[in-house]
């Protein structure tokens, strides 16, 4: 995960600022934006539109998961 605003630079733990990154990605933008560090973001982040309730019903939920559900 990656926030798009970095948290140091005021950047919130929301849906339309965390995105999916690999750790080499991560790393390498570091704490810029993705338009600082010359990494174009593949599509907007956004709230999403079904529940993730509904999507993990009858499983096993990591507790690392808890804080983003």
């Amino acid at each position: 995960m990656d926030h798009v605003i970095p948290k140091s630079r005021g950047g919130e733990k929301n849906w339309t600022n965390i995105v999916a990154s690999c750790k080499r990605c991560n790393n390498r933008k570091g704490d810029r934006t993705p338009e600082e560090a010359h990494m174009p973001l593949s599509r907007k982040p956004q709230i999403p539109r079904w529940s993730i309730h509904i999507l993990l019903r009858d499983k096993h939920i990591p507790e690392e998961w808890e804080q983003f559900i």
